[in-house]
């Protein structure tokens, strides 16, 4: 007996009119691909919508979400749309083969969250990773087949939509379906990010693909993708069923059984999403909802806002001294307590009640000093009450009734393991690599774990993803996410901190420079043009550590304004784009 079946209940029937909209996209969406490669991703000064909003990693994607809430989906049936086309559109994060969570709100305050997180094989154990000596191998669970955890995305995708969902699963996914059939034009941020991966994808495939049949791919050159469209008219018709059995299921275990890898058809078929109460606290007079393990972002997100809400940021100023160094100064506390208590709750007895109660939080910052860094060898995990990317992305939705939906899904890193499954069409993940391979060994984002996160066959690996929805007086205020991998978190909180103590617009908030510190290593980076030099001399003279870097993140996120207009924010790092009307 299978957990996934086709839903025999009754679907939503769409009008002929809204039919016939429907059957027009896929010309559109060409026009749109070749506007895009020809002219730039630049967006028009388009920064409200009156009734309902998308903005995600890709302007196709945000389209089709729009597409779909004006043919009278709702959010979560827009969330399916936009989740399968940046699975065609954007393939370094957009995936059928990795996983992620999600996060919703319905317009009477209700929230749910699912978690599609990957899963370890059934043959994983947690020495896998590692040398004759006991020592981590390199890039063994970053790149190749034997770094893929068995995928969530289909199946949190069919959860969601079976439950919230209004219109048929099938006009959903047509888009996208129609986007890998027909074809799109590459932006340039696309073709560059391809450039960087042809070498991996010859390295790690058993089998030719139009993805590396090029040496040089160039903004504009068009994609087809026959076998990723025939892939998900399977998902189509059978829904999880077409994915985790049959011939999809079929050529994903062949492919690992050509790379060595250890996903059987047996992982596949016990794959399964779980609902999971979704994390709610509390920042000056807004209510936060957020993601609750095996993602650290919400437990990390709400303990970071408990720790600065005593403190006046916004006196202090955006990007000040003062706040950058009271901002750091919890970042490194927090992240010291992700790498050893955070994990999947179904297998570490994962304290978050503890994590977030306020004495303990106070008792993290009396060492805290206003004029001075903490050393990060200084600081250490608290030990609470057990009283319970950066190839990441994110798409926020707001409908014409204010369901909210956030979430962040991703393959780890860019194009995952670099796998695609021949004959199939789609790249597999690389999360094995979120589990702690060896405790106190960093993974490629640098960050640390120990037990909480070992690695076990079916665990859930640790996730920064921080999908999240915020209100203030029970009325929905925002919806915000990343990508960005151990930079997620701080994001976010960046994010709501604009809004909220520097009274910053949607627009202006996630396209702010932005900072970041994860207690190890010991070192604030920061993004170019993010500090005034007289800034960085003080804070160099508190005793921090300063690192310039690229992007970080690339949050794309929805505010209710006054009056219920929506203002979108897509992050001009990428592609992102905000659609609606």
């Amino acid at each position: 007996m299978t957990k996934h079946v086709v839903n025999s209940q009754p679907q939503a029937v769409l009008s002929p009119e809204i039919k016939s909209k429907m059957r027009q996209l896929p010309v559109f969406f060409i026009a749109l691909s070749l506007m895009l490669w020809s002219c730039g991703p630049e967006q028009a000064p388009i920064l409200r919508f009156d009734h309902a909003a998308v903005v995600s990693a890709h302007p196709l994607a945000s389209e089709v979400g729009a597409s779909i809430l004006k043919a009278g989906g709702n959010a979560v049936d827009a969330a399916v749309g936009v989740h399968f086309a940046l699975a065609v559109v954007f393939p370094q994060a957009g995936n059928i083969g990795g996983g992620g969570f999600l996060v919703t709100r319905d317009e009477h305050g209700a929230a749910h969250s699912i978690d599609f997180r990957e899963k370890a094989p059934a043959a994983a154990f947690r020495e896998m990773y590692l040398d004759e000596f006991g020592e981590v191998i390199p890039d063994l669970s970053w790149k190749g087949h034997l770094a893929v955890g068995v995928p969530g995305s289909v199946a949190g995708m069919w959860a969601a939509h079976d439950s919230l969902g209004s219109l048929p699963w099938a006009d959903l996914l047509q888009p996208a379906i129609d986007l890998a059939a027909l074809g799109f034009a590459l932006t340039a941020k696309e073709a560059e990010a391809l450039n960087e991966k042809i070498d991996r994808f010859r390295t790690y495939n058993t089998r030719p693909a139009l993805w590396w049949e090029k040496d040089v791919w160039q903004a504009g050159d068009s994609i087809h993708l026959p076998d990723l469209a025939r892939t998900l008219s399977y998902i189509r018709d059978l829904g999880p069923a077409g994915f985790y059995q049959g011939p999809v299921a079929d050529s994903m275990i062949a492919e690992m059984q050509r790379g060595q890898g250890i996903m059987t058809h047996e992982d596949l078929l016990a794959y399964d999403a779980q609902w999971r109460e979704p994390l709610r606290g509390s920042y000056r007079d807004c209510e936060v909802i957020s993601m609750g393990p095996p993602s650290s972002g919400g437990v990390a997100l709400l303990q970071l806002l408990e720790l600065v809400e005593p403190f006046p940021l916004s006196s202090y100023g955006f990007h000040s001294a003062e706040a950058v160094h009271l901002m750091v100064e919890a970042e490194r506390r927090v992240y010291a307590d992700r790498a050893k208590h955070l994990g999947d709750p179904d297998f570490w007895p994962v304290p978050v009640a503890g994590l977030l109660q306020p004495a303990y939080l106070q008792e993290r910052m009396k060492s805290f000093s206003e004029n001075a860094a903490t050393p990060s060898d200084s600081i250490f995990a608290g030990n609470p009450l057990v009283l319970e990317s950066t190839e990441t992305t994110h798409y926020s939705i707001i409908d014409a009734q204010g369901r909210a939906v956030s979430v962040t899904t991703t393959l780890n890193g860019g194009y995952g393991s670099g796998v695609l499954v021949g004959g199939a069409g789609f790249f597999l993940n690389n999360e094995m690599d979120d589990f702690s391979a060896k405790p106190g060994v960093p993974n490629a984002y640098g960050l640390l774990g120990a037990e909480a996160n070992a690695i076990e066959p079916g665990k859930r690996m640790l996730s920064s993803m921080t999908p999240t929805i915020v209100t203030r007086h029970d009325s929905l205020l925002m919806v915000v996410g990343t990508p960005g991998g151990s930079t997620i978190i701080t994001s976010v909180f960046q994010n709501i901190i604009n809004i909220v103590d520097f009274n910053m617009g949607m627009n202006v908030s996630v396209s702010a420079p932005r900072f970041h510190h994860q207690w190890r290593p010991d070192q604030i980076d920061y993004e170019k043009d993010a500090f005034d030099p007289k800034v960085i001399q003080v804070l160099e003279n508190m005793g921090h550590k300063l690192s310039i870097r690229g992007p970080i993140g690339r949050v794309d996120a929805i505010l209710v304004l006054p009056g219920g207009s929506l203002s979108p924010g897509a992050d001009p790092r990428g592609d992102d784009w905000s659609s609606g009307y």
